[in-house]
């Protein structure tokens, strides 16, 4: 058996996944194409890794399999191959109109059952699919061993109205503090994962550490704070904003409420993230005015960044694939003005089927070659890896 190869780096680069449901997806697709840069049996070559929401999941269980970076994108490729809704949420009709019969009479109960949580969907089934795949138990491994240096999971707390970074990590890191974001040392479990993704309204809080957490881009204000604060030089951001493309008609009309909904929605997963790499951007070019001394005195270093976004409309998209979303949720998504023709962007978020889920993979793999000789210079890597023969017997 070849041993794992550590990666050698002389930066410390992170890996920034952003959350957006069902869209994360794309993110295995750009990490699949950065995966055939390197040697088999090579290292993860991002030692600090950064999650929020379904970027949380999947930062994690690279994480987990950090000795082998090209075993970690595989099993994570096979979870999103291969997924359905039924997995992530309950979508039968029992469950559904039950979920919802329970929230609607919810006020007629005792206090007790009232504080029982209250959501559009039950995410329970997500739990299951953490424990089966995500062997949490390998991350303090990893990290004694030096293949990975931190890992963190972010969430919102319903408590503060902060945005909470847990890290499991190296122990020179130090937990931080600032304006309406801190961290908190911790070994992460499913409970950080499912707190990271619980979307207000949509899914439930989740309880950790005594306090209540909710979707991790509510109130993310500094998403880069995290990986420099764990100590990267270098930031690589997988996004999950596509282009729209514009309807046809030029008919100005009333958004629905399904359409503000989808924008709030792009909003919260999106605008923070671009607009905190320009700012980074404009804060480098003031480092690199000063004249070095100062910056040590400082101790003010430049931070290099590299973001890839999806180059198609992923929600147009999800909208072609429609038709896959089961029935109870597709009558659900109807009574809110979801439909095959609406311009909602809710659908592309929910959509946990197969078939869309795989169009994802590949967009992202493609975006990811596409951009190859970028990503090799940002990544120090020299040249490809040479292919293996394979022999016929």
């Amino acid at each position: 058996m070849r041993k794992a190869l550590l990666p050698q780096h002389t930066h410390k680069t992170a890996l920034l996944l952003s959350g957006g449901g069902a869209r994360g997806a794309y993110q295995v697709g750009v990490l699949k194409a950065i995966a055939s840069f390197y040697p088999r049996n090579h290292g993860i070559p991002f030692p600090i890794l950064c999650g929020t929401s379904a970027g949380a999941m999947n930062s994690t269980a690279l994480g987990c399999y950090a000795p082998c970076f090209h075993l970690g994108v595989k099993k994570l490729e096979w979870i999103w191959r291969n997924m359905k809704t039924e997995q992530i949420y309950r979508s039968d009709f029992n469950h559904v109109t039950r979920y919802m019969f329970n929230n609607v009479t919810k006020w007629l109960r005792s206090d007790l059952c009232r504080n029982r949580p209250t959501s559009l969907l039950d995410n329970t089934p997500l739990r299951g699919l953490l424990k089966q795949f995500v062997p949490f138990e390998r991350l303090e491994r990893n990290i004694s061993k030096g293949y990975l240096h931190a890992l963190s999971v972010t969430a919102s707390s319903y408590k503060t109205g902060n945005s909470v970074s847990f890290f499991q990590g190296h122990s020179s890191i130090d937990p931080w503090k600032r304006s309406k974001r801190e961290s908190m040392r911790d070994l992460l479990h499913f409970e950080h994962l499912m707190a990271s993704a619980a979307l207000p309204l949509v899914f439930p809080a989740i309880e950790v550490r005594q306090a209540f957490y909710g979707d991790g881009s509510i109130h993310q204000l500094s998403p880069l704070s995290t990986p420099i604060h764990l100590g990267a030089d270098k930031i690589l951001c997988i996004g999950l904003d596509s282009p729209h493309d514009q309807p046809a008609h030029s008919l100005l009309k009333h958004p629905s409420a399904s359409s503000i909904a989808g924008h709030l929605l792009d909003s919260v997963f999106s605008d923070t993230l671009e607009s905190d790499i320009e700012r980074a951007q404009r804060i480098n070019t003031t480092i690199e005015s000063l004249p070095e001394d100062t910056r040590e005195q400082l101790e003010l270093r430049p931070v290099d960044i590299f973001l890839i976004n999806p180059s198609v409309d992923i929600n147009g998209l999800a909208h072609r694939y429609f038709d896959d979303i089961p029935l109870a949720i597709r009558l659900l998504l109807a009574s809110m003005g979801v439909t095959k023709s609406s311009e909602s962007s809710l659908v592309s978020y929910l959509l946990f089927e197969q078939a869309y889920c795989q169009e994802l993979i590949a967009a992202g793999y493609n975006d990811g070659m596409a951009q190859q000789q970028q990503l090799m210079k940002f990544l120090d890597i020299k040249t490809l890896p040479k292919k293996r023969k394979h022999s016929l017997r």
